[in-house]
């Protein structure tokens, strides 16, 4: 009884949401198994905003955020296409390509992503500048959802793809289930005072990490 309590108690330490402030994720190295997966309690999105804020030397097409249902292996993806230098948010496996990110290797890049199911508008903001909003796909995201950094889910929670996979470093992350105002992204990519996320939230994030995935202090430029 004692072993099986202690087993409880380490259970619910693990499954515990904490506190990331001032710190980072570091993917090592390319593979088709390290990942971070990210535990929400959300099965629907009418409308939805993923920001993040990554560092790479990734000269290959790479993922920056996967979350995917059973009937959409890309229900919600932020892809970077290196061979055609664009952006590329997926919705309910639908894909939009954007140009014109400044995503510069060897630096930090703050990405945010928006989406409403009812107009079925998508937009990306790199580093606080806005892409066009256009339509994508409307009608609601729903059913049991996987979200993981680090890989590309090609179905429900696998399909990884070593071609595909992050290498670097990733801090930040938050999502919420409506579209975030001009104001409120550029109080994130400023690093000011912002609304945190209601469906992951940086501050309070539940996770579990497979394979080589550091947790370290987010390195940031000296001037």
């Amino acid at each position: 009884m004692m072993c099986l309590l202690v087993l409880l108690m380490l259970a619910s330490c693990a499954a515990s949401p904490q506190d990331l402030s001032g710190k980072m994720f570091t993917f090592p190295q390319q593979t088709n198994t390290a990942r971070v997966t990210l535990t929400t309690s959300t099965v629907s999105f009418n409308a939805a905003t993923v920001c993040h804020r990554s560092f790479t030397d990734l000269k290959r097409d790479h993922i920056l955020f996967s979350m995917a249902t059973r009937t959409n292996s890309n229900a919600f993806l932020v892809f970077w296409d290196s061979t055609n230098k664009e952006m590329e948010p997926h919705i309910k496996d639908t894909k939009k390509e954007y140009g014109g990110c400044d995503y510069k290797l060897g630096m930090w890049h703050s990405i945010c992503s928006t989406w409403d199911s009812v107009t079925g508008l998508v937009q990306v903001w790199c580093d606080g500048r806005p892409s066009s909003r256009t339509f994508v796909t409307s009608g609601a995201i729903s059913g049991s959802t996987i979200t993981i950094l680090g890989q590309e889910q090609d179905s429900h929670g696998g399909g990884f793809d070593l071609k595909q996979s992050f290498v670097g470093m990733m801090s930040d992350v938050h999502m919420w289930d409506y579209t975030l105002s001009a104001c409120e992204i550029q109080k994130y990519v400023d690093e000011l005072n912002f609304t945190p996320g209601n469906v992951l939230n940086w501050s309070a994030l539940d996770f579990q990490i497979t394979g080589r995935v550091l947790t370290e202090d987010k390195q940031m430029t000296c001037h």
